[in-house]
C-alpha cells in the first residue's frame, strides 16, 4: 500500500486526487481503460467499463499490466474481486476469433467450447452461421462478418476480427515529404492502423490527423473513399492531400450536393450519402462503384447511424476512423469498435503540447446570474425551453463585449447554438456571422479576411465545429452549444489549439448562467478536456475586469 493518487473501489470507480504529485502520471496510465465521468475541482471520477478493457486490450494492453497500474498507484488495498472482473472482462475479447480458412472461407474459431455453444444459441446470431466444420469452429457468412462483430459485442463475447482484408483496386499514392516529415506520433498512429488493419486514431485537433489518413493511404497504395463531414472539409481534404502526397486534382473526386465525381480517391461528404428520396438512401451504393482498398472516416465520432448500417457490410475492406474525441453522447462507441474497429492509437493532448506540436490553452468558465425578472420566467418553463433561455440569456451580450475588450490583438471566435442568439451579437459587435445557411463561397471568402487579419473577430455557429483550419485563432468565446455534449467541447476548444508563431497560449471562454441547466450541461460537456488534464478555472462575470 502506497500514499498514491487513487482509490479504486468495488463498484468500478476510480477516484483521482487532482492535486496528488502522482496524478498526472497515474492519469496518463489509466487513460487507456478507464472512462472519466466526473471532474469536480480535487476529485476526479474514472469508471471501468467492458468497453474500455476491451479496447485496451485490443490495443496491446493486457490485464496484468491494468492491474499493476492499479496496484501501484492505488492509496488503499484494491478489492480482490475487482482485479478478478478485469481479468475475466478483458480474457473474453479474443475467445472468439474470425478467420479466413483456405479451404471454408471465413470461419469463427474459439478456444473455448462452452463459450462457442452460448454464442451459436443466441437469438441475436441466428442465422449468421454456416455449417460446423469442428467442435471449436464454424463457417460465417462473408456478408454477416460486421453483423456478427456487432452481435457478439452485445452479448458480452467481443471477437477479434483476423479474417484479413481485400486490398482493392491499386493505385499508386505516395507521401511527397519534400521541406516535412511525418512527426513521429502521426508515424506511429499510421503504423498502428496499418498494423491492425482497421481501427480508429484518436488525435487532438490540431494535430494533423489528415497527414495520418495521407500515411495510411501511401500504406494501402490503393483507391481510396474518404468521408468528411462537410463541402468545406472536402476542399481541405483535397487541398492536403495535393500538397502533401503524389496526388493530382485529376485523381481526386468531390461527391457532394454540388459534384459527383467518382476517382481513385473520392472525397464524400456524410449528409450527401445519408440523404433519403422515397424512404431509400440513392447515394449509398457509392460504397460499391468501385473495389476500394481503403475508406477513411473522418470525424468518426459524427458517423451517421445509415451510415453504420453499411459499414457491417464493408468489413473485408480496410477501415481508418480519425478523431479528436471517441465519445459519443447517443451511447454508439459499440458501434464504432465493433464496425470500424478499436482503438489503435491516442495520444494524450497535453503529450502533443509538451512536444510545441498544439498551442497550450487556458480554459475559463465565466458565470453570470440571471435578473430576478428572468429566473421567475426560468423558474415557470417548461423543462425543454429551459436550456434555450439560460443559453440566449442577453447577461452574456457584456461579458462577450468584455473578453474581446480583454484579448484586442488577438484573432477571436464566438461560437454558438442558436441563430438568433449569433444575430443579436453580430449587430452588436458589428462583426459578420457565419450559419448553415452561409454561402459557400461567402464563407470561405470570411474565413480567408479571417486569416489575413482584416477580420478580428468572427461569430461562427455549429458549422465550425470541425474540420476547419484557422490557425491563427487564439481566442474562443462560447456562448451556447448542443446541449451536454462533450465532443462539441472539445472540437471548440480545437479550433484555437494550432501552435502560435510567437508561442502564445490560447485562451478557451465559456459563458454559463449559474443555477440552471446551462450550468449542469457545462459540467458534463468539460468531462472530456478535463480527462485530458485541461482544467476550467471559474470567474464570476462582475470579477472579470480585476482579472489578468
Amino acid at each position: 500500500m502506497t500514499d498514491g493518487p487513487l482509490i479504486v473501489q468495488s463498484d468500478k470507480t476510480l477516484l483521482l486526487e487532482v492535486d496528488h504529485e502522482q496524478a498526472e502520471d497515474a492519469r496518463r496510465e489509466i487513460a487507456p481503460f478507464a472512462e472519466l465521468e466526473r471532474a469536480p475541482e480535487h476529485i476526479h471520477t474514472y469508471r471501468l467499463t467492458p468497453l474500455g478493457l476491451w479496447n485496451a486490450r485490443a490495443a496491446g494492453h493486457d490485464a496484468e499490466g491494468v492491474i499493476d497500474t492499479l496496484l501501484r498507484y492505488s492509496r488503499y488495498a484494491v478489492p480482490h474481486a475487482l482485479l478478478v472482473d478485469i481479468a475475466d472482462t478483458m480474457d473474453k475479447y479474443g475467445r472468439l476469433k474470425l478467420v479466413d480458412d483456405p479451404v471454408n472461407g471465413l470461419v469463427m474459431v474459439s478456444n473455448d467450447l462452452s463459450v462457442l455453444e452460448e454464442v451459436l444459441r443466441q437469438k441475436k446470431t441466428a442465422g449468421m452461421f454456416g455449417k460446423r466444420i469442428d467442435d471449436l469452429t464454424i463457417v460465417v457468412h462473408p456478408s454477416e462478418r460486421g453483423h456478427l462483430k456487432q452481435a457478439l459485442l452485445k452479448i458480452g463475447w467481443p471477437a477479434e476480427d483476423l479474417a484479413g482484408y481485400v486490398d482493392g483496386e491499386a493505385h499508386t499514392i505516395d507521401l511527397a515529404e519534400d521541406g516535412w516529415s511525418l512527426r513521429d506520433y502521426q508515424r506511429q498512429a499510421a503504423e498502428g492502423f496499418w498494423h491492425g488493419g482497421s481501427g480508429v486514431v484518436v488525435l487532438p485537433c490540431g494535430a494533423g490527423k489528415t497527414l495520418v489518413g495521407a500515411a495510411a493511404m501511401s500504406m494501402a497504395k490503393a483507391t481510396t473513399l474518404i468521408l468528411v463531414t462537410s463541402s468545406v472539409s472536402a476542399q481541405q481534404w483535397r487541398d492536403e492531400l495535393i500538397r502533401r502526397t503524389s496526388l493530382t486534382d485529376e485523381e481526386i473526386g468531390e461527391y457532394s450536393g454540388a459534384r459527383k465525381e467518382v476517382r481513385p480517391v473520392t472525397i464524400a461528404t456524410y449528409q450527401v450519402l445519408t440523404s433519403r428520396r422515397k424512404g431509400v438512401y440513392p447515394h449509398l451504393d457509392l460504397f460499391d462503384t468501385r473495389d476500394w482498398g481503403l475508406i477513411i472516416y473522418d470525424e468518426v465520432h459524427l458517423l451517421p447511424a445509415p451510415v453504420f448500417r453499411f459499414t457491417a457490410d464493408l468489413q473485408a475492406r480496410r477501415r481508418l476512423g480519425l478523431t479528436a474525441t471517441l465519445v459519443r453522447e447517443d451511447g454508439n462507441e459499440t458501434e464504432v469498435f465493433s464496425l470500424i474497429g478499436p482503438k489503435r492509437y491516442d495520444a494524450p493532448w497535453r503529450e502533443i503540447e509538451s512536444q510545441g506540436y498544439i498551442a497550450p490553452a487556458d480554459c475559463v468558465e465565466v458565470r453570470v446570474s440571471l435578473p430576478d425578472s428572468d429566473r421567475l420566467a426560468y423558474a415557470t418553463a417548461e423543462q425543454q425551453d429551459r436550456y434555450r433561455l439560460a443559453a440566449t440569456a442577453k447577461e452574456k451580450v457584456p461579458v462577450v463585449k468584455q473578453l474581446i475588450a480583454k484579448h484586442p490583438d488577438e484573432p477571436t471566435l464566438v461560437i454558438g447554438q442558436y441563430l438568433d442568439q449569433l444575430a443579436d451579437l453580430a449587430e452588436e459587435l458589428k462583426c459578420p456571422v457565419i450559419t448553415g445557411e452561409t454561402k459557400l463561397k461567402e464563407r470561405q471568402s470570411l474565413y480567408d479576411q479571417f486569416r489575413r487579419g482584416e477580420l478580428p473577430v468572427l461569430l461562427v455557429s455549429k458549422v465550425a465545429n470541425f474540420s476547419i483550419d484557422l490557425p491563427d485563432a487564439s481566442v474562443a468565446i462560447q456562448v451556447s452549444g448542443s446541449f451536454g455534449s462533450r465532443q462539441e467541447e472539445a472540437q471548440r476548444l480545437g479550433r484555437i489549439l494550432r501552435p502560435k508563431q510567437d508561442g502564445r497560449t490560447a485562451h478557451f471562454y465559456t459563458i454559463v448562467v449559474r443555477d440552471t441547466v446551462d450550468a449542469e450541461f457545462a459540467a458534463n460537456r468539460q468531462r472530456f478536456l478535463a480527462e485530458q488534464g485541461y482544467p476550467y478555472r471559474i470567474l464570476d462575470a462582475e470579477d472579470l475586469s480585476t482579472t489578468d
